[in-house]
C-alpha cells in the first residue's frame, strides 16, 4: 500500500512561536498516523526547510497553517487545507485526516497551465467552494502579512527610541540642557525605522493580494496615509486598495500581447497603480485622519477616566487567543498609540501579554505534583517566554481544555493590565518584556502588576489541575 505523503507550510505574523508550534504539532500528528510529512516554516528569519517542486509533485496533499502569505500558487492542482496557524496547533490530526479522506478542495490558480484544460472546470468548482469559506481568512492573512513585515521595524525602532530616554526624556533635543548626541542619534535612527511602520504595513498587505506590483503601489499608499495623518487605519485601507487596484489593472490589461508583459510589470502597473492609489487615498485622508484621531482620543480618555474597564478589555483580548487576532488587535492599537506619544496604553498591553506564560509557569511550580514531567519542563521555559513578551508559550496548556483554561488566563491578564493602568505605568518600547525595564516609568509597579495577575491566575489554574488530578492521577 502506498504511503501517504503530505507537505505543509506554517507561518504566523511574528514568526517566533506559533509558526514552530504548528510545525511540531503537524509532525507529531503525522508520526502517530504513520504519514510522511515535510513542514516548511516561515519564521522571522525567513523560510526554513523549504519544500521543493519535486516534493510538491509527489505529495498527496498540502496543509497551510498560516496567518501570512506563504505562496500557495506553487500548490496548483493539489488538494489543500488552508487554515489559521492556531488550527495547526490545536487540530493537526483533523487537518491531516482531510488529506487522507480526500475531502480537501483542489487548489486552482487562475491562468496556471500545469494541468490539462479538461481538469480546470472541476478544479475551479472545488477551489471556489473553498474560497467562499476562506475569504475572511484571506483578508485576515493579507492583513497579518503586512503586520508580520511591519513588526521588526516597530520593535527595532521603538526599542532604540526607548533606549534614548535612558539619557533623559529631553536628551535628544539640541535646545535642552540634557542634550546628548548619542541619545539624539538613537532617537533619530529609531524614529526613522518607526516611521516606516504604516508604509510597510500597506505594502505587504498589497503584496499578499497582488504580489510584487501590489507592494509598490501599497508602499506609496502607505506613505500617503502616514503623511496625511490617516495613520494605522489609513495604512490598512491603502494596502487593500492597492492590492485590488493591481488586480483590476491586470484584468483590464490582460489582452495586451505577451511580448508586453515586461512593460506592464515595470511601467504600466507602477505608473497607473500609483496614480490610482493617489486618486483613491487623497479624498479619504481627511475623514480617516478624523476617525483615527477620534479613536485615539477615545482610548486615551478611557485610559485616564476608567482604567478598570480598559484593563479588563485589554487583558481579555490579549489572553483570549494569545497571539491571535484579538491579541494582535490590542497590540497594534498600543503600537499606534505609542507612535502618537501615548506610553500608557502599551504598558497594559505588554503586561497582559506577559502574564499568560507566567500563569502557566508559576502554576507548574506551586502545584508541581499535578503536572507531568514534560509539563513541568515546559513551565520552566514559560518563565523565559513570558519575561520576553512571548505570549504563545501558554497555548499548549490552554489547548488541552480551552473552555476552562482560557478564561483563567484572561482573568490573570486583566488583573495585570488593570493594575498597570491604575499605577500609571509608562512603557515606551513595543516589545521586549522585562528586558526593557530600565526604560519603563514605574518599573517596580509594572512588575508587581504582572506578578499579581500571574500568580492569581496560577493559583486558580493550579486548583483546577488539582481537581482533575484527583479524578485521573498524573503520571510521570
Amino acid at each position: 500500500m502506498k504511503r501517504i505523503k503530505i507537505v505543509a507550510a506554517t507561518g504566523c505574523p511574528t514568526g517566533i512561536a506559533h509558526t514552530f508550534m504548528a510545525a511540531e504539532a503537524l509532525k507529531k500528528a503525522a508520526k502517530e498516523m504513520d504519514i510522511d510529512i515535510k513542514v516548511e516554516t516561515h519564521g522571522q528569519v525567513g523560510v526554513e526547510n523549504e519544500i521543493t517542486e519535486k516534493e510538491i509533485q509527489e505529495a498527496d496533499g498540502v496543509i497551510v497553517a498560516a496567518d501570512k502569505d506563504v505562496n500557495t500558487d506553487r500548490f496548483h492542482g493539489k488538494r489543500i487545507v488552508e487554515v489559521p496557524v492556531a488550527r495547526g496547533i490545536r487540530s493537526a490530526k483533523e487537518l491531516i485526516q482531510q488529506i487522507v479522506d480526500e475531502t480537501a478542495p483542489i487548489h486552482y490558480v487562475k491562468g496556471h497551465q500545469s494541468v490539462k484544460e479538461t481538469d480546470n472546470e472541476h478544479m475551479r468548482k472545488e477551489s471556489d467552494q473553498g474560497s467562499k469559506k476562506n475569504w475572511v481568512h484571506f483578508i485576515y492573512k493579507s492583513l497579518m502579512n503586512g503586520v508580520s513585515h511591519m513588526l521588526p521595524f516597530v520593535v527595532g525602532g521603538g526599542v532604540l527610541i526607548a533606549v534614548s530616554f535612558l539619557f533623559g526624556i529631553h536628551s535628544a533635543d539640541p535646545t535642552h540642557e540634557s542634550y546628548n548626541e548619542f541619545a539624539a542619534f538613537l532617537k533619530n535612527i529609531g524614529g526613522l525605522a518607526f516611521s516606516l511602520m504604516v508604509p510597510i504595513l500597506a505594502a505587504f498587505i498589497a503584496e499578499s493580494i497582488a504580489k510584487r506590483p501590489g507592494m509598490v503601489v501599497g508602499f506609496v499608499g502607505g506613505l500617503l496615509a502616514n503623511d496625511g495623518g490617516a495613520g494605522f487605519l489609513g495604512g490598512i485601507i491603502a494596502g487593500f486598495a492597492a492590492g485590488y487596484i493591481i488586480l483590476l489593472l491586470q484584468q483590464l490589461l490582460k489582452k495586451l500581447p505577451h511580448s508586453l508583459n515586461g512593460l506592464k510589470s515595470i511601467f504600466l502597473y507602477p505608473l497607473l497603480g500609483i496614480f490610482l492609489i493617489g486618486a483613491v487615498m487623497t479624498p479619504l485622508l481627511a475623514p480617516v485622519e478624523a476617525l483615527n484621531t477620534g479613536m485615539m482620543d477615545f482610548l486615551a480618555g478611557i485610559q485616564s477616566s476608567n482604567p478598570l474597564v480598559l484593563g479588563i478589555i485589554v487583558g481579555a483580548m490579549c489572553g483570549f487567543d494569545m497571539g491571535g487576532p484579538f491579541n494582535k488587535a490590542a497590540y497594534l492599537t498600543g503600537t499606534a498609540l505609542l507612535a502618537e506619544g501615548n506610553l500608557y496604553f502599551m504598558a497594559g498591553v505588554s503586561a497582559a501579554c506577559i502574564a499568560p506564560p507566567l500563569i502557566i509557569a508559576f502554576s507548574t511550580v506551586f502545584f508541581r505534583q499535578y503536572f507531568t514531567k514534560e509539563e513541568q519542563n515546559a513551565g520552566m521555559v514559560n518563565f523565559i517566554l513570558g519575561s520576553t513578551h512571548i505570549t504563545e508559550g501558554a497555548i499548549p496548556f490552554a489547548a488541552k481544555n480551552p473552555v476552562v483554561v482560557i478564561p483563567i488566563i484572561m482573568l490573570g491578564s486583566s488583573i495585570a493590565a488593570v493594575l498597570t493602568y491604575i499605577f500609571g505605568v509608562q512603557v515606551p518600547a513595543p516589545h521586549g518584556g522585562f528586558l526593557v525595564l530600565p526604560v519603563v516609568t514605574g518599573a517596580i509597579q509594572w512588575v508587581i502588576s504582572i506578578l499579581v495577575g500571574s500568580i492569581a491566575g496560577a493559583v486558580i489554574y493550579g486548583f483546577y489541575r488539582k481537581k482533575i488530578a484527583n479524578n485521573k492521577p498524573i503520571e510521570g
